[in-house]
């Protein structure tokens, strides 16, 4: 047989810098979006108190960056514009960045790849310098008039690229993503002012303008929803750790403030917006017996540990970061949401529904079929609804001061007069004094600054809920019921070490496994409210999950909506008459129960109308 000789091989060469920048450039600019975040942070960086955005078709023709901070002088800027050359590493110890840049690529890569223009002017120059660099080729170098500061602009991204420019998405898209990057880099740095002009189709815009010196509250409103500040609760958390103090801060909406969607939640690392598997599934968490699964908190959190105590350089564009002791930072996250959520989760998302107001008819306005207050009160408390025309109708009122229960038009004379007035101290009671039943599912209660509305079925599912948790209920639903025959279940090797790291926390919910070969778990217990589960499923299931989160969440929800679906078949029916005792016990011990502003799916369990808004209704104001 004969043997043919191996091709020779292309000799390993060193690539030209041209072509190393273009590289480098696929790993930090991917669209418009990556390069203004890159150009944006810089501006930062230089200690900047305003910066202009300046975006032309979403940045797909041109954006531009001009901020008022430390600039350069000419010699420096030409050193900008070379790989790996950077002002933000004094010391050479990268574990102690405090930058929100510090590798030296984003400049020259962007210049390779666009027309890029830098101008900069030190504070006390004469004039300004400019550079332009037309896809990695320096055109211009020369004096520029422009005030103290730097300006970028940014041109024609991709144009000599096809193959990255086809990548490209509308100018609808892009611009979309460049708002997002400005929003959080906006909302990490209150202290700094924020505008963003955008041009299109020949016409331009403000879109986004706060002013410098905000607090983060305040930033955090403006920027994400000006209802969170109602709807939500502070965060203010210290704990010692071993290489100094760990702080969360932030707003974070209440349970019944949410979304469908896990766009508003915005999460920062020493002040440095991030997308982290591990942050967004301690948030889930911590939400996660007080939201059905495809709803979505709504915050804002900052969390600020010793540098020494996160790597931030695990990602090519920096939106990625890695803790040192992960789990011990999952656990603060998720403890001190809760406890926060704890001192204000007794409220509700505080304003009625504007189109569920507008549906409460007027004299003269009555519409055939179900009537509109019956849609008012459902769409208030997001899709309650009851048959119209049944006994349960909102033709049937029961009165709390007269006990009487009957169509309304039958009601009796002088019933105003005989209504018992509100006692002195109800100023005690948030949720007021019970005055009637509607529909034989809601509770209607004056208090001393409004009208209050309570779902009894919802409110009192939550009541079981925390009940069944005082009483221990859900360690006993944790509690490992041993498998006759211990099961193995066969899975790659990768899920069966994400298990095996998981299994003391696995442990503590009920589940023992234990390592069985390469490729393999040994089921020897589950929960005991999930003894019929098929534990193959089950650990298919626990393993993407830690894929995902970095932590077994879904364990820990399905034994929730266990008790979930316990407190449910305990709780007081939708349709059931209620007596003036129990409506009132209802009410206090709402008042008195933690996370009893929100059902167990995080829809609200009670709203309040304010005298205002009454008067509204009635055309006095």
């Amino acid at each position: 047989m004969t043997e043919t000789a191996a091709p020779n091989a292309p000799a390993i060469r060193r690539l030209p810098e041209a072509l190393i920048n273009r590289i480098a450039a696929g790993e930090v600019v991917e669209r418009p979006a990556s390069a203004l975040k890159e150009i944006v942070e810089n501006a930062v960086d230089a200690g900047a108190l305003r910066i202009a955005v300046k975006l032309t078709d979403g940045g797909l023709t041109a954006f531009e960056v001009t901020d008022d901070g430390c600039a350069m002088e000419p010699q420096e800027m030409a050193l900008a514009l070379e790989r790996h050359a950077t002002s933000k590493l004094p010391h050479e110890d990268i574990e102690q960045v405090a930058t929100l840049g510090f590798r030296g690529e984003a400049l020259p890569s962007i210049a390779s790849v666009a027309r890029f223009t830098l101008e900069s002017r030190p504070r006390g120059a004469q004039q300004g310098w400019r550079k332009i660099v037309d896809h990695g080729d320096l055109v211009e170098d020369g004096p520029a008039a422009l005030p103290p500061g730097t300006r970028v602009r940014v041109e024609q991204l991709f144009a000599r690229i096809p193959a990255r420019r086809k990548f490209l998405r509308t100018a609808r898209s892009e611009y979309a993503a460049c708002l997002d990057v400005v929003r959080r880099l906006a909302m990490a740095r209150p202290e700094v002012g924020f505008t963003l002009d955008h041009i299109a189709k020949g016409s331009e815009r403000r879109v986004l303008a706060v002013q410098p010196g905000e607090s983060a509250t305040t930033r955090i409103a403006q920027i994400v929803a000006r209802e969170l500040e109602t709807n939500g609760v502070e965060i203010e958390l210290e704990r010692p750790g071993e290489n100094g103090t760990i702080r969360l801060t932030g707003l974070a909406g209440l349970p019944t403030y949410n979304r469908g969607v896990a766009d508003h939640q915005y999460l920062f690392v020493n002040g440095r917006p991030v997308k982290d598997r591990l942050l967004t599934g301690a948030v889930r968490g911590a939400y996660s017996d007080m939201l059905a699964r495809d709803r979505h908190a709504v915050l804002a959190l900052f969390l600020d540990l010793p540098p020494e105590d996160v790597d931030v350089n695990v990602h090519p564009a920096k939106t990625e970061v890695r803790f040192r002791d992960s789990q011990a930072v999952r656990g603060f996250i998720v403890s001190g949401l809760r406890q926060a959520l704890a001192t204000g989760d007794r409220r509700s998302a505080q304003a009625p529904d504007a189109g569920a107001m507008g549906r409460w008819q007027r004299e003269g306005q009555a519409q055939p079929g179900r009537s509109e207050p019956e849609a008012a009160l459902a769409s208030i408390f997001q899709g309650r609804d009851w048959s119209a025309g049944s006994s349960a109708g909102s033709a049937y009122v029961r009165d709390a001061g007269q006990g009487w229960n009957g169509p309304a038009a039958d009601a009796p004379a002088g019933l105003a007069e005989t209504a018992q007035p509100l006692p002195q101290d109800a100023a005690q009671y948030p949720l007021g004094i019970a005055r009637g039943q509607v529909a034989e599912t809601y509770i209607v209660a004056e208090a001393s600054d409004g009208l209050v509305l309570v779902d009894q079925h919802a409110a009192h599912e939550r009541l079981v809920l925390e009940r069944l948790k005082a009483a221990g209920a859900g360690d006993a639903v944790k509690r490992s019921q041993a498998m006759l025959i211990p099961e193995v279940v066969e899975l790659d090797e990768p899920q069966c070490d994400r298990l095996e790291d998981a299994a003391p926390q696995l442990a503590e919910l009920g589940l023992a496994i234990e390592r069985f070969g390469p490729g393999a778990m040994l089921v020897r217990a589950l929960p005991h409210a999930l003894a019929k589960a098929n534990p193959e499923k089950l650990l298919i299931d626990i393993a993407d999950d830690l894929a995902k989160n970095d932590a077994p969440l879904l364990l820990g929800e399905k034994l929730d909506l266990v008790l979930g679906t316990m407190a449910c078949h305990h709780s007081v029916r939708a349709g059931r008459v209620l007596s003036v005792a129990e409506m009132n016990a209802l009410l206090r011990e709402m008042e008195a129960t933690p996370r009893s502003g929100q059902c167990n799916h995080g829809r609200p369990t009670w709203v309040k109308l304010s005298m205002d808004d009454v008067e509204k209704l009635f055309g006095r104001h």
